[in-house]
């Protein structure tokens, strides 16, 4: 838990509050988390989470564009391919998640300056 002035906050809440992230988004963040070496079809994903694979494939997707899945093509025997993702490094998550929480702490400094 992260206590913040007056409430107490779970490191989860600030991860979906940092990224945007909805519950769906949290599911799957979740599902990378518990498998963070292994890569991840959004069927399999789907299939494992029991959400919708369009829900599946939009979250991956927003996970992408914010950084922390990394994705690969995976070519298919009879043509084709598919593609596969990956949770990225802890650390690098911690930084996108940190510089996201450094701007809104420099924010609320403006704010009181300005206050």
């Amino acid at each position: 838990m992260v206590d913040f002035a007056c409430k107490e906050f779970r490191i989860d809440e600030v991860i979906k509050c940092a990224l945007a992230l909805t519950r769906a988004d949290m599911k799957i963040m979740d599902h990378f988390i518990r498998k963070p070496e292994e890569w991840h079809t959004t069927d399999s994903i789907a299939k494992e989470t029991s959400l919708d694979l369009s829900t599946v494939q939009r979250s991956v997707k927003k996970l992408h564009e914010k950084g922390v899945l990394t994705k690969s093509q995976n070519n298919l025997d009879k043509g084709g391919y598919t593609y596969i993702y990956m949770l990225k490094d802890k650390n690098e998550i911690k930084k996108i998640i940190m510089e996201i929480v450094y701007k809104w702490a420099k924010k609320v400094e403006n704010e009181l300056e300005n206050w």
